[in-house]
């Protein structure tokens, strides 16, 4: 874990849309795909099939594969906005001098988007080892949330016991109360509120250890 991060940027390594060498039309059908991608990711979860996106995208499944050999490269383009959303909440908590308020923001904007968009952080807690860029940049996030924590650390405002991975069961709780559209935003900085009352330092007794991290493989 780095003791210092300056600067988190969108890297997930897949070529823009408009960039040379791609066709008008291929160009179209790439659009084609992750809108259409987006829309069964939202309407129907990420483990839709490749062949049913194609079908919808009125492209043919070599098409597909051509332009996202993986289920997770397609994943990773189509929330490729969302990560680089994120990389700038962890680079404005970088930037702040306060390191309470700026652990506190970073977790009440996150949790906040996550309300709006449901299926990128279900792909964020979600792992794809065999993409070189979704993982990079969820690293990349994770390694700068780890500074944000570290300084509110040592500024003796956050708990001691609080581990970087808690940030997960933060987002799987806020997934909890979340289902209702009408109600999501209001349930979710309740939810927050609390949470962040707890995470301050001197509130209550030491919390249990984190789980082990899964085994390998």
């Amino acid at each position: 874990m780095p003791a210092h991060v300056s600067h988190i940027a969108p890297a997930t390594g897949v070529r823009d849309a408009g960039g040379p060498g791609l066709r008008s039309d291929a160009a179209s059908n790439r659009r084609r795909v992750l809108e259409t991608a987006r829309a069964l990711f939202v309407s129907r979860g990420l483990d839709v099939p490749m062949a049913t996106i194609a079908r919808h995208a009125g492209v043919g499944v070599a098409t597909l594969y051509r332009r996202f050999p993986t289920r997770e490269a397609l994943v990773g383009e189509v929330f490729s906005d969302e990560f680089a959303t994120c990389a700038a909440i962890v680079d404005d908590a970088l930037a702040d001098d306060d390191a309470w308020r700026a652990f506190r923001r970073t977790i009440e904007t996150v949790c906040a988007s996550q309300t709006r968009d449901r299926e990128f952080n279900d792909a964020l807690l979600s792992t794809f080892p065999d993409v070189a860029g979704f993982e990079r940049e969820r690293l990349r996030l994770e390694e700068g949330f780890a500074e944000v924590v570290r300084r509110a650390k040592a500024a003796g405002r956050l708990r001691e016991d609080f581990d970087v991975s808690d940030l997960s069961l933060v987002f799987l709780a806020n997934r909890g109360v979340i289902g209702d559209p009408a109600t999501a935003p209001a349930a979710s900085r309740r939810l927050v509120a609390h949470l962040l009352r707890s995470f301050e330092a001197g509130r209550a007794e030491p919390a249990p250890p984190p789980p082990p991290p899964p085994p390998p493989g």
